[in-house]
């Protein structure tokens, strides 16, 4: 074979370069059956996952939207079940206006007892924890110092007096003389000084015993106050000394006040009250705000308004016969301002909140409900004053209410017996 021949040469040219030409495009398209097959596996089980899914919703939704169709869902119940509820009706009653707040027990007095006298104390006249009275004999500091003082001084004055007796004598004699012409007027006046002078002596002398009279009174320490009696401070033998050591510390607890705060904004209306001679109950309460311990009377509100809190401090007075209020004790205050009179009564478990506001599901018929918005006023905690919305003989549920909505069926398993007026 010549391979100078022109034919042949172009006939391997050909055979040479159809290999590559001819091949290369079968593997791309091979590669690309490949993922558009995957690509439609997937979109195939997506469309049939959804489509499970979208099955399984669309009943449920069905039925809780559903007015009245009757048509049961997938495990659920028919759309025109009607929803159990309790309902309570509106009764007329007193609403006390109640202002509640933090108070401490605080005795009008607390007075640490100590000597005015220095000296070792020689008996104890109480125990621990009793009642005393005004008055009553509490220690007694040794008297025999201040005794034998008063004894000098009363020696003291009496030779004071002695001297002043004569003086007044003398006085008398040269006034006599004087008039005779028989001694100068200088001599008179002098004498007429010293009788003052010792006129002064006297009575500096009769002041130091009325002060040791005034010791030894002070050596039998007594009560100032009705009350309870602390715990002994210092023991039997001890020296004390005048106007530093405490003995004991007594407290009165009959009558105790209690101190309390209301914010600034509840004053005007308490002031008011005040002001037209109303007597307006407190009660006090536990630290857990569940029992009651003591009731009495508001006694005095504060002259000013505390700055850092916006409170204002007010003052009530218990007679606490039983001591049931004890010094320093923390409480629950509770005081009643005013009562509104035949008000219209909601339970607050009646009384929701939402887009339309403050509203109730007012029983429509017997089988129905319906929302009504309504206006609150004061409550106690259980009830409420309804300011317009509802009047006296209206049902509203009090239990039930979170699957309600308007017009909704329900049939009534319970009744409450309403509103305790008070």
């Amino acid at each position: 074979m010549n391979e100078s021949s022109p034919i042949r040469r172009e006939t391997a040219r050909e055979y040479r370069t159809a290999d590559p030409v001819t091949t290369a495009p079968v593997r791309r398209r091979s590669k690309f059956g490949r993922w558009m097959l995957a690509l439609l596996i997937l979109g195939g089980a997506g469309a049939v996952a959804h489509r499970t899914y979208d099955a399984r919703q669309k009943p449920a939704g069905e039925t809780a939207q559903a007015p009245g169709g009757g048509r049961p869902g997938h495990g659920g119940r028919p759309a025109d079940m009607k929803q159990a509820v309790g309902v309570a009706p509106i009764v007329t009653g007193d609403m006390p206006v109640v202002l509640q707040g933090l108070g401490t027990v605080t005795p009008l007095a607390t007075v640490s007892i100590r000597s005015q006298i220095s000296g070792y104390l020689t008996k104890i006249g109480f125990r621990e924890g009793q009642m005393v009275k005004e008055g009553d004999f509490l220690a007694q500091v040794d008297p025999r110092p201040y005794e034998a003082l008063l004894a000098q001084y009363q020696g003291q004055l009496a030779r004071d007096q002695a001297l002043l007796q004569n003086s007044k004598l003398d006085l008398q004699r040269y006034q006599t003389l004087n008039r005779q012409d028989s001694i100068s007027k200088q001599n008179v006046d002098t004498q007429a000084a010293l009788v003052k002078q010792n006129e002064g002596t006297v009575a500096a002398d009769q002041a130091l015993v009325d002060q040791q009279k005034l010791n030894l009174t002070y050596a039998r320490i007594v009560s100032p106050v009705e009350g309870r009696v602390g715990l002994r401070q210092v023991d039997l033998g001890n020296y004390i000394t005048a106007g530093s050591t405490n003995i004991v510390v007594v407290t009165q607890l009959r009558p105790i006040s209690v101190v309390f705060v209301l914010p600034e904004d509840d004053v005007a209306r308490v002031m008011r009250r005040v002001r037209a001679g109303a007597k307006l109950t407190v009660r006090a309460y536990d630290r857990s705000d569940q029992h009651e311990i003591a009731v009495g009377r508001l006694d005095t509100v504060d002259n000013q308004i505390d700055t850092t809190t916006g409170t204002v401090k007010l003052r009530a007075m218990f007679e606490n016969e039983d001591e049931s209020l004890f010094p320093n004790q923390f409480v629950n205050a509770r005081l009643t301002v005013e009562t509104i009179q035949n008000a219209a009564l909601v339970p607050n478990a009646a009384i929701l909140r939402g887009t339309p506001g403050t509203y109730v599901y007012l029983m429509d018929g017997d089988e129905k409900v319906t929302v009504r918005p309504i206006k609150t006023g004061e409550t106690d905690g259980l009830n409420t004053v309804v300011l317009s919305g509802l009047a006296a003989g209206d049902r509203v549920v009090t239990d039930g209410t979170d699957r309600l909505r308007e017009g909704a069926p329900v049939r009534v398993v319970a009744n409450a017996p309403g509103p305790q007026a008070g």
